[in-house]
């Protein structure tokens, strides 16, 4: 299966890539990535359905790592973790089925513990459709489902990854 992921530098779309796009609301280097709306996302009115969004910020920050030179599985198979700790999401206007998504994500600098994501979704007129606020810690599992523990410091190819990350992508498709 095809990703819908679609991301550019220059107004042409590339699938599975990640770009940089300048957004006035978001203060530098947002991740952008494009969406559009299937059945599948939607209630019986053809309208986004609100458990849709948090798959697409999870998609969006699963993709952004990526680019920024960590796949999400990599980490996984070290038994290392970003679960969700913190999530809101403000619905503004809904998306319908057909509609093509810009969603423009930024990572902040660590606070404590937390890696703070914040994402904006745009609809096809380049109004704000939500914005969403996720903060994720580190975890590592040493063994069973119940031997979990916080991380305080990154494992240093994460790190390099977070710098990346918090510094957004640069002008060229990755």
């Amino acid at each position: 299966m095809r990703s819908l992921w679609l991301i550019s530098a220059s107004g042409s779309f590339l699938p599975n890539t990640v770009m940089h796009s300048p957004d006035p609301h978001l203060d530098a280097g947002p991740w952008l990535l494009e969406r559009t709306v299937l059945p599948q996302h939607t209630d019986h009115a053809g309208v986004m359905w609100h458990g849709a969004y948090l798959a697409w910020l999870e998609e969006a920050r699963v993709e952004a790592l990526a680019a920024a030179g960590l796949a999400y599985a990599d980490l996984s198979r070290r038994g290392l973790e970003l679960p969700v700790v913190s999530l809101a999401i403000d619905y503004r206007q809904a998306l319908h089925h057909g509609d093509r998504v810009r969603l423009l994500s930024r990572v902040l600098p660590r606070q404590g513990v937390k890696l703070p994501w914040q994402s904006r979704f745009l609809r096809p007129d380049g109004s704000l459709a939500a914005e969403a606020r996720v903060d994720l810690v580190l975890v590592q599992f040493d063994g069973g489902a119940n031997e979990r523990r916080l991380l305080r410091r990154l494992p240093p190819d994460l790190e390099l990854a977070v710098n990346c990350l918090v510094a957004g992508p640069d002008d060229t498709p990755l």
